[in-house]
């Protein structure tokens, strides 16, 4: 299982180019208020207003192989699990169809079928762009290199955690829950 989680590790990291931004955001950073041209699953949403719970971020695309392999797929797990054990006020998943590729493609009325048809649970937006630049506007806030990326903030909004690919789903989790009972 570990040569399957690395080989699609190295597809979702081929993802980024030479046009996309070098870093992800450095741990510590407030993290950057989300730019969404339209929510799905909720009304609109402000990380500025989830202050005092963890919230996960999930940039995901329609297209993307690790993305619909292992990001999406945990989310929906998190989601359950955590709802399980903790209270709903301490902690959100949100995902980010952050398109920077197939824009004609991955369009909103394609992620909202989608979206019913994987039964997400939880907030969904479509990141913002402008016809002019291919990359959307919250995958540049966050210094997001391609998809699968997962950015884990703590209550006072600070990035702990930012990575583009695959990842020890149990450490995350675990960080999670220490970030809720700090």
């Amino acid at each position: 299982m570990l040569s399957r989680r690395t080989a699609l590790a190295g597809i979702a990291a081929t993802t980024a180019t030479a046009a996309t931004p070098a870093l992800s955001l450095p741990e510590g950073t407030m993290a950057p208020e989300w730019d969404i041209a339209q929510w799905i699953n909720s009304e609109p949403l402000r990380l500025f207003d989830l202050r005092g719970q963890v919230v996960v971020i999930d940039f995901f695309q329609l297209w993307c192989p690790g993305c619909k392999s292992f990001s999406i797929p945990l989310m929906k797990q998190w989601e359950s699990d955590f709802a399980a054990e903790i209270a709903a006020d301490q902690m959100k998943i949100v995902s980010i169809h952050t398109v920077f590729e197939g824009h004609e493609h991955q369009t909103v009325s394609r992620l909202r079928k989608f979206v019913d048809e994987t039964g997400f649970g939880h907030p969904v937006g479509h990141d913002r762009h402008d016809v002019s630049d291919r990359l959307p506007n919250t995958m540049i806030l966050y210094g997001t290199r391609g998809t699968p990326e997962v950015a884990i903030i703590d209550k006072e909004g600070r990035i702990a955690y930012q990575r583009i690919g695959f990842f020890d789903p149990d450490e995350k989790a675990a960080l999670i829950r220490q970030l809720i009972a700090a």
